[in-house]
């Protein structure tokens, strides 16, 4: 007899702005100090400081795409329960029953 597996608890939502932003600032705050102290680097360890520029480059571009991956998840759910129920979407067209 096989025993009943307790169900899985729902996943954990995070707010992704917020996360993104954090770990932006600490890149921000790693390149500042050590734009500060490039003097005193070795000249083999200077590397450091494209590693946070790139760092707080793709926590800026993700700032900018995370609301634009959200809203589209959100018009793409919303056309999907549209296509169940059969009735038009937020943009006004039809829903239909493949989206693919």
């Amino acid at each position: 007899m096989p025993q009943d597996q307790p169900q899985s608890p729902p996943p954990l939502e995070a707010n992704d702005q917020l996360v993104t932003a954090v770990i932006t600032s600490g890149w921000a705050v790693a390149l500042v100090v050590l734009l500060i102290v490039r003097t005193s680097l070795p000249h083999d360890s200077r590397w450091w400081i494209w590693t946070c520029a790139a760092g707080l480059a793709m926590g800026l571009f993700g700032l900018w795409y995370i609301p634009r991956l959200k809203r589209g998840r959100a018009t793409a759910a919303a056309r999907r329960e549209a296509s169940f129920a059969g009735t038009s979407t937020p943009d006004g067209r039809k829903g239909v029953e493949n989206d693919h």
